[in-house]
């Protein structure tokens, strides 16, 4: 198609790379606030739901920890599950990004920004 242009050809083909990248990351940006993780804490008596973006979605909390001497339990519970969720939300994020990396032949380790 671009026979006697020299560098242009390759240049089309990085541009469209380029492109297809581009569509990929908008794509994954909207998957991430679609996939969701839970955290939890206190074995499971205080969950915490969050999309792999990291945005708070759910909080469950078991009525069986509500007593009136535990508010300050109760407190540290609540902000252990989301520190928990927010947690695994940004190693989701990352096992995403390293699936597009190498699905598009980039190295693993690659940061791309978000």
């Amino acid at each position: 198609m671009f026979k006697g242009m020299g560098g242009l050809g390759d240049m089309s083909k990085m541009m469209k790379a380029a492109q297809e990248m581009q569509g990929k990351m908008a794509q994954l940006q909207e998957d991430m606030a679609s996939i969701e993780v839970v955290g939890e804490s206190g074995a499971g008596l205080v969950k915490a739901t969050a999309t792999a973006k990291g945005e708070l979605k759910a909080l469950d909390i078991d009525p069986s920890i509500f007593n009136g001497d535990d508010k300050e339990v109760v407190e540290d519970l609540i902000l252990a599950a989301i520190k928990d969720a927010q947690s695994r939300a940004q190693e989701r994020s990352q096992q995403e990004m390293r699936k597009l990396t190498e699905a598009m032949g980039l190295p693993a380790d690659m940061k791309l920004p978000f």
